[in-house]
Parts: structure tokens; sequence; C-alpha cells
């Protein structure tokens, strides 16, 4: 029984260890048994679902703001990719920026750049800064590869060290059996995506750095995360939620923005002087 115990534990530090690989910005090593192919595949079959049945908006200039945001931000993204060595991640991203009919509070994001924005959520924005704030973290979950990451946990957790094997050679049979549970369309938190506190917090950060690098002023992060509490009431329990509490998220926030503007600020855009003036609602 022992030696089974010992067999079954270098197994899984075998795919541990054969299956790491590095977030981009932060550095942060991860869990990755699936292929990037397999992802997106199923990602997509998912998202063409979800497009199907939602209502996409009727607001000629509020959808037009959250596409012209969100490719400012993924240029952003991609001439970071492309200066720091990763450049064959860019064949995984097909940027899409749609905003959908729903007074829900919302914005989710699929892997390969789908990212869909709520009309609730936009009357909170009283400038494109604050939506970069918001498609910026959104960008950051998919350049950061957390549902991989969550693929990755869900096999392991099902297969044991069954997971070298399939994560090496049955990686399309392995992803589509977790896709289900990693793409929870009307889940309990309400999110397409669930990711974990630990992606919460790291998709705010680097989303920070893609939108300063982007040109928008990261400032306006604290502005829209106090205007999100306030909506909720301060009510958010973190250890019953995937998400932080607003108190951690606006302190983390606080803490990361000196070393975000003096690492990436370079050249102020007209918003880092000062605030927008027009709405964009």
């Amino acid at each position: 029984m022992r030696n089974i115990r010992n067999i079954v534990s270098l197994l899984l530090l075998a795919v541990v260890l054969m299956g790491c690989r590095s977030v981009a910005i932060t550095g942060r090593k991860q869990l990755n048994l699936v292929s990037d192919a397999d992802v997106l595949s199923s990602s997509l079959t998912q998202y063409k679902s979800f497009m199907s049945s939602a209502k996409v908006s009727t607001e000629k200039v509020q959808s037009e703001t959250v596409t012209r945001v969100g490719q400012r931000i993924a240029a952003a993204t991609e001439k970071y990719l492309a200066e720091n060595g990763m450049q064959a991640d860019l064949q995984n991203y097909a940027w899409e920026f749609n905003l959908v009919k729903s007074d829900e509070i919302n914005a989710f994001c699929m892997p390969g750049g789908k990212i869909v924005v709520y009309e609730g959520i936009m009357k909170l924005f009283d400038n494109d800064d604050e939506l970069a704030v918001v498609l910026g973290h959104e960008v950051a979950h998919a350049v950061a590869k957390h549902s991989n990451e969550r693929m990755s946990q869900q096999i392991l957790q099902q297969y044991g060290a069954a997971a070298l094997s399939i994560g090496l050679s049955g990686q399309s049979y392995a992803v589509q059996s977790v896709a289900s549970q990693v793409y929870g369309i009307g889940s309990q938190v309400g999110v397409m995506l669930p990711f974990s506190r630990k992606h919460e917090s790291e998709a705010d950060y680097m989303g920070l750095v893609l939108m300063t690098m982007a040109g928008y002023n990261p400032d306006y992060a604290v502005t829209f995360w106090k205007k999100m509490a306030a909506k909720s009431g301060g009510s958010t329990n973190e250890l019953m939620s995937t998400h932080p509490s607003d108190a951690r998220r606006i302190s983390d926030i606080q803490k990361s923005l000196p070393e975000i503007k003096s690492k990436y600020g370079g050249v102020q855009s007209q918003s880092q002087k000062k605030p927008r003036e027009i709405k964009i609602h």
C-alpha cells in the first residue's frame, strides 16, 4: 500500500512539474495540463451558445465605446506579449467585445479574448478610464489563462495520478469532461467563469497594468470599485465568495498603483492628466 501511495505521489509530482508555466506580467507559476487548442475549442462552443441566446445591445454609442476601449487594451496587450518573448501566444487571441442587454452589473471573459459586458454595469461608468478598469480585468483573465488553470485543477482533482496520461495524450476528453463545470453558465455566483479569489486578485493587478499601458488612468480603479462597493452595500463576505471583499480589493489596488504607474505609465494620456467630463451613458 505504501509503495502504491509513493507511486501515486510521484506521478502527481510529475504532472505538476511537467505542467507548470509562468503567468505573463506577474510571473506566477501555474498548473497547465491542457493545450490551448483544446481550451479554445471548448470555450468557443460555450461562447457561441451563450451569444446565440443573448440579446445584443442596441445602444450604439455604448457598444462602440466598449469595442473602442477593449480594442485599445487588446492592442497594448499584444504589443507587450510580442516585446516580451510571447509572440506564440498571439495566435490564441481573436478579440471580441460585446455589449448585451441585461440589467445585471457584470462582465465576463472567455479564453481567446471573447469578452461580454452587460448593459447594467455601464450605468456605473462616467468615463472611458472606468470602463477600462473592467475590460482590463477581463482581458487579464484571458492573458493569464485562468480558465486553462481551472481546467487543469479540475482534471487533477478528478483523475488524480491518471491525469499524467490524460494531460499528455487525452486532453480533448479531459477538457470536455470538465468544461461544463468550469464554464458555469448560470452558476450561483452569476458569472461565466467563477474564478478563485487568487485569480481575481491577479486579474485586478494585471488589468491595471494593461489599462495603464493602453494609456488609461489606473487611479480610476479605486473610484470604480468604491462605486461597486456602494452598490453592493459592502455586504460581500470574502470567505463565501470567489471574489475578494470590496475593502480588500480596493486596499490591494491602492497599494499597487504607485509601482504600476512608475513602471508602466510611460507617456500620459489626456485622461491621466485630468478627469474626462464626457459621460458614456
